[in-house]
């Protein structure tokens, strides 16, 4: 009777020691093998190219090129790729980006002991599988607006102290306008003033704190 082939996996993730965990956490087992790692983004589009993984664990979080933008470059030249997002992030833009760019299985790394193996094999077959933190996350946003990108312009401006005057100057807006979009801004993220919206978008992943 013929072993059937072990699932061969690549990680990618900036932390030696988190690599060094992974690969020991995938040890032992008998139907999946650690074939490769990457430290980057841009290398994990280099080592992809050579390994050809049936699963690649992606950190999102990284410096240079991030793990979306890996995932998406690989994902133009072999469609099929398949990716587990490792992250610490739940936050819902985060989620959803990352399955926009072809992530079929998203974990916290805090959850990794308990569901990595299973997720593997489930992302392997061809399904989905994601942690009940992030699917909760997900599921508690699912009906919201996304931000347009012009209102995500103006709200990271007001995120460092700009006026509305200033940024209308700066974007060749009139202030009015200005306004209006923060007003939708406001309305989209459920916040009360200015402040709680540049809050409520940090949270959720929209930009960073």
């Amino acid at each position: 009777m013929s072993v059937p082939h072990p699932i061969s996996v690549m990680v990618v993730d900036d932390h030696p020691l988190f690599r060094e965990g992974l690969a020991a956490l995938l040890h032992d087992e008998a139907d999946v093998k650690l074939v490769g790692e990457a430290a980057d983004g841009r290398e994990a589009v280099e080592r992809f190219r050579a390994l050809r993984p049936d699963v690649t664990l992606m950190d999102l979080q990284m410096p240079g090129l991030n793990g979306i933008e890996a995932m998406q470059l690989i994902r133009r030249e072999f469609p099929q790729a398949r990716f587990v997002v490792l992250t610490t992030y739940s936050r819902d833009v985060q989620v959803l980006r990352a399955l926009q760019a072809g992530a079929a299985g998203y974990l916290v790394k805090s959850t990794l002991r308990k569901e990595l193996l299973s997720t593997i094999r489930t992302v392997h077959r061809g399904g989905r599988n994601f942690s009940a933190e992030v699917a909760t996350e997900l599921a508690r946003h699912a009906l919201e607006e996304e931000l347009t990108e012009r209102e995500l312009e103006i709200l990271k401006r007001v995120a460092t102290g700009t006026t509305n005057k200033e940024i209308a100057a700066v974007l060749a807006l009139t202030e009015a306008t200005v306004k209006s979009h923060m007003k939708n801004v406001m309305a989209k993220l459920g916040a009360n003033d200015r402040t709680h919206a540049v809050m409520i978008a940090i949270k959720r992943g929209f930009m960073d704190g």
